[in-house]
């Protein structure tokens, strides 16, 4: 492998996808995959910041290719395999499973719920049956799913969120199954509070006692390195927390965590959950 590729990441493939490549912990990913001389195709929702991302990758003198769709919708999934056509496309990265409506359940838009349903299942599920049936042939590739801690316990106002993500975590698990005999890796890489910009534009307190946040350089490092650690990886700084843990008292631990949160988003245009 190369010296500048310490986290060997050549070993999937000339070119890497990245779903939500544009800030935060998907900008990161980027950067760290063009220093090793990954080429990359950049997908995110606005164009902004997949520029700058994309930019910043170039200086490493990889190939970048960005893409500005939907990734709620098929025409969206349609038009990046159409843009990969012609790509040996070694590593995806699905950071793009956000939570785009958080209301409580039965006061929210089911039309918004369907559209966080679409982004972190049915995009995903489209994306790497396409990607990974390419990478079993060739016996080589990487597919990792970036989830959360919300996937490990329920949370008001994010019902349906916790639920997708709890299914993102179970996916992974069967795939690596799946997979591990054609060497190709899968992981569910799990976060939880990480100071994003997407997070830090919705006004969460990162500064509460007992709620350590993540910094998006160290996640990204950390993920690419457990690539091959599968099926799911819990980001360190988060490891401890009580949600990921099998426990009988689990109503103990919705609370707790439900009153964490009301603290989290404290100050926050929504406010915290009642």
């Amino acid at each position: 492998m190369s010296s500048e590729d310490p986290l060997q990441l050549q070993q999937y493939g000339p070119c890497a996808v990245i779903a939500g490549g544009s800030e935060g912990v998907g900008a990161e990913f980027a950067a760290l995959l063009a220093q090793a001389g990954i080429n990359l195709v950049l997908i995110a929702r606005k164009p902004g910041p997949l520029q700058a991302t994309a930019a910043r990758c170039r200086e490493s003198g990889v190939e970048v290719r960005e893409l500005t769709v939907d990734l709620t919708t098929d025409d969206g999934v349609d038009q990046i395999i159409s843009a990969t056509a012609d790509l040996e496309v070694g590593l995806l990265i699905y950071n793009a499973g956000a939570n785009t409506h958080s209301a409580e359940f039965l006061d929210g838009d089911l039309t918004e719920f369907q559209r966080v349903i679409d982004l972190n299942v049915t995009t995903p599920l489209r994306l790497v049956h396409h990607f990974g049936a390419s990478m079993r042939e060739r016996r080589r590739g990487g597919l990792m799913l970036v989830g959360s801690l919300s996937g490990h316990l329920g949370s008001a106002r994010h019902t349906v969120y916790g639920g997708v993500k709890a299914f993102s975590r179970i996916y992974a698990e069967g795939l690596w199954l799946e997979l591990r005999e054609h060497n190709v890796h899968v992981l569910e890489l799990v976060l939880g509070l990480t100071r994003t910009p997407a997070m830090e534009r919705v006004g969460l307190n990162f500064d509460i006692p007992g709620m350590p946040a993540s910094d998006p350089a160290d996640v990204a490092r950390e993920g690419l390195a457990n690539l091959a650690n599968g099926p799911v990886h819990i980001i360190s700084t988060h490891a401890a927390n009580p949600a990921v843990h099998a426990t009988a008292d689990r109503d103990k631990v919705l609370l707790a965590s439900h009153a964490m949160i009301q603290k989290m988003l404290q100050g926050t245009p929504s406010g915290p959950p009642d």
